[in-house]
Parts: structure tokens; sequence; C-alpha cells
């Protein structure tokens, strides 16, 4: 069983996830926040901005995707 926070937009709420399902519902919601925040960044960029502000934009998103990865891992180490 883990722990996780989900972060929707500045929201926080966290849930424990103990089995496939609970991952999968976990896993959903925090996709919607993320491609809610970074997506919406990364689409004003491209319509009204240059290849910077794409970028950085685009870099942004994947860290964001990294981050919510890593909040897993880190939630299915052992506790000490």
């Amino acid at each position: 069983m883990a722990d996780f926070c989900t972060a929707a937009l500045k929201q926080t709420e966290t849930m424990t996830i103990s089995n496939r399902s609970d991952f999968a519902q976990w896993a959903i919601e925090r996709a919607k926040a993320i491609v809610a925040e970074q997506g919406g960044n990364l689409a004003l960029a491209a319509r009204d901005q240059g290849d910077a502000a794409i970028a950085e934009t685009a870099n942004a998103l994947g860290q964001a995707i990294v981050d919510a990865l890593l909040e897993v891992f880190d939630g299915l180490l052992p506790q000490d």
C-alpha cells in the first residue's frame, strides 16, 4: 500500500493506493491535472510566443511528468 499526493492545480489530495484500480485512478487524475496546467501553458506558448517559450513550456510539461513518476516511485519505497 502506498500514499501519493495528487496536485490538481493548487489543490492537494492524498490517496492510499492498495490495488491496480486505485493506481489507475490516481494516474488518470494526475494526468488530467498535468495536462490542464502544463498543456494549457504549452498551447498558449505555441499560439502566441516564439520558439524559446515553446521549448520552456514543453520542458515544464516534461518535468511535471517526471515529477509525477518519481512521486509514484518514492511511494513504493519502504518507509523507515
